[in-house]
């Protein structure tokens, strides 16, 4: 290859570089307005939060329901993946179901119209609505066999179980200042605990 071919190529795995990064940023940015201004935020605050203009808004993600889609799938990956490294990390099996939960809260709750933005596509949403399940009931299960396994929790606890529980906690969040889900999802993990825990 020659020198000409090279330095004509390397422009172009810059631009990639900077297109991966403004997609980070993109989809860094679009996660927390979504948690403070729900899933139909204007997409000029996202951009700004960025740094980017809109027109990369729609370069990446032309409709909303792909921004929203793609925001979905990041956090999924993000909570599914945390298992090991909180496992090996927290002090004990039961702390590290704790800092999980707290992970699949802040998801839960960044969700808030997600349904309507994608109504669009309905395949879309059983679509992302199954991959959701595929990834994070392994993930929650792992910190309940752990915590059975160490007697920090009582057994028969399913992942799926647990997890709608903590949903449907979470469904309030958006009702007012007074109206704390983490508040009440730690009661609930209090509850999975052998009496004399």
């Amino acid at each position: 290859m020659s020198a000409a071919t090279q330095s004509a190529k390397a422009p172009a795995r810059k631009k990639r570089a900077d297109a991966a990064r403004n997609q980070q940023a993109l989809l860094a940015a679009a996660a927390s307005v979504f948690i403070t201004s729900g899933v139909e935020a204007p997409f000029s605050e996202i951009a700004a939060r960025a740094g980017v203009g809109i027109g990369t808004i729609y370069r990446h993600f032309p409709t909303r329901a792909d921004l929203v889609a793609a925001v979905y799938r990041r956090q999924v990956e993000a909570c599914a993946e945390a298992g090991p490294a909180l496992l090996a990390a927290a002090g004990s099996p039961f702390a590290a179901l704790r800092q999980w939960a707290g992970l699949f809260v802040d998801f839960l709750v960044s969700k808030h119209g997600l349904a309507s933005a994608l109504q669009s596509q309905a395949t879309g949403l059983e679509v992302l609505y199954a991959y959701f399940l595929d990834r994070l009931v392994p993930a929650c299960q792992q910190f309940l066999d752990a915590a059975v396994d160490a007697g920090e929790i009582r057994p028969g606890i399913q992942a799926r179980e647990l997890m709608r529980g903590i949903g449907n906690l979470c469904i309030g969040a958006d009702g007012g200042p007074g109206y704390d889900p983490r508040r009440l999802v730690e009661l609930l993990l209090r509850g999975l605990q052998p009496a004399c825990a």
